[in-house]
């Protein structure tokens, strides 16, 4: 898979691209990162890449010219399908069915903007816009990295385990439940015990705990998910058998 970006800022991805699972999937032949620089298609004296906006108002904005010209250098550099993703705190939140859906494009352009966000018109030049989270950050080099080690994680070679990701929490082998706790060695770790389950060697039965506490993880920490999960009948007891556990509210 060949992801491209385009950015401001190309020195911010040197370290989390050149280590890690990213750095061998490059390796590896497995991924192709590319780095562009949007002030490299500002052709004024001075590359300028953004303006104060019509109307008034606090920041600057991204100018349309340099980024659209970017975007239809970039797309013409290879002939693989192409996906232009615009990174902003407006877009679709991004999750990890997003994730899946983008791992399976032969190629990904990602558009990490700054200052106060893009000219409205370079819209129309992209295919998705996308966001991580309801909040604003200084730009969007942080959540093109997020989108990119989302994405290339799924692609089939990626990771040391080709089951790695199936059991994860958001997957979608996981149900729509969190991913349930680990232990390593030692079995004792001050005072801390690993589970007698887990070292029991039945493997059946350590399956059963895992969804279990999976259940009890999700209810724990994200409720909401459970109502968008897949629960058998013997999902539903261990949900009224959790809350039967759970010490009344004393309002």
């Amino acid at each position: 898979m060949r992801i491209d970006i385009l950015t401001l800022f190309p020195e911010m991805f040197q370290g989390p691209f050149a280590a890690s699972i990213l750095k061998r999937a490059a390796d590896r032949g497995l991924l192709d990162i590319r780095l562009h620089n949007i002030r490299d298609w500002a052709h004024d004296k001075h590359r300028v890449v953004d303006d104060s906006p019509y109307g008034g108002g606090a920041g600057m904005v991204m100018k349309p010219e340099p980024v659209v010209a970017a975007i239809e250098a970039v797309r013409s550099l290879d002939d693989a399908e192409a996906r232009v993703v615009l990174l902003s705190p407006g877009g679709r939140l991004f999750n990890q069915a997003l994730a899946a859906e983008l791992s399976i494009i032969p190629r990904l352009i990602l558009v990490a903007g700054h200052y106060e966000g893009f000219d409205e018109r370079i819209r129309n030049y992209v295919d998705d816009e996308l966001s991580i989270g309801d909040y604003v950050l200084s730009g969007g080099e942080l959540p093109a990295m997020v989108v990119a080690d989302a994405v290339a994680r799924l692609i089939p070679g990626v990771l040391g385990c080709g089951e790695s990701h199936l059991e994860e929490s958001h997957s979608p082998s996981a149900e729509g439940l969190l991913e349930y706790p680990h232990y390593t060695r030692p079995p004792e770790f001050r005072g801390l015990k690993v589970p007698d389950i887990l070292l029991s060697g039945n493997h059946a039965a350590i399956a059963r705990w895992r969804r279990q506490e999976s259940i009890r993880r999700t209810l724990t920490r994200r409720p909401e998910l459970l109502s968008g999960a897949e629960l058998s009948k013997t999902d539903q007891k261990t949900i009224e058998e959790i809350r039967s556990e759970q010490p009344p509210d004393p309002g």
